[in-house]
């Protein structure tokens, strides 16, 4: 008996300790989902989706190709703070203006194989998403910056 307790126990704590590592994030809390797409694209780095809050980074194990419709339904694991570091001053980089869109396409994202962004704001109450085109020809330049910001954080944490 001591042994069949002794067992559970341990069953327990590891279950704890696993649900920590992979906690998805409260959804009342504050984050920025963002990240890039390929439809015509093989490897891992084809769909990349990370979501940031003031204290964590979590990367989806997913990797699904988003809908242009609904908000991206990932499964996240938690990353080494060092990367979480590495994106500091991301969410402080977006563009308010971005809240204005009336759609939630931004021109025409991977409509040429060459990819598109996937952002979700979600901080205040206020819960957005957009598919964002990677071509700037598509796009107001009033976005440059900020996509720029967020290719060069894609790109640090693969």
């Amino acid at each position: 008996m001591k042994i069949y307790s002794l067992l559970m126990f341990v069953i327990c704590i590891l279950t704890i300790v696993r649900c920590k590592d992979d906690d998805d994030l409260n959804p009342d809390t504050d984050y920025l989902i963002f990240g890039h797409f390929y439809g015509e694209c093989v490897g891992e780095g084809c769909i990349e989706i990370f979501k940031l809050n003031a204290h964590d980074l979590f990367e989806d194990k997913n990797d699904r190709y988003p809908n242009f419709d609904d908000f991206y339904k990932g499964s996240y694991k938690r990353l080494p703070k060092k990367k979480f570091e590495s994106v500091n001053g991301l969410i402080e980089s977006f563009p308010q203006k971005l809240l204005n869109e009336e759609k939630n396409v931004i021109g025409s994202p991977d409509a040429g194989d060459w990819g598109g962004y996937y952002v979700e704001y979600n901080f205040n109450g206020i819960r957005k998403f957009w598919c964002i085109d990677k071509a700037k020809g598509n796009i107001s330049s009033e976005y440059y910056d900020f996509l720029d910001k967020l290719e060069e954080n894609i790109r640090q944490l693969n």
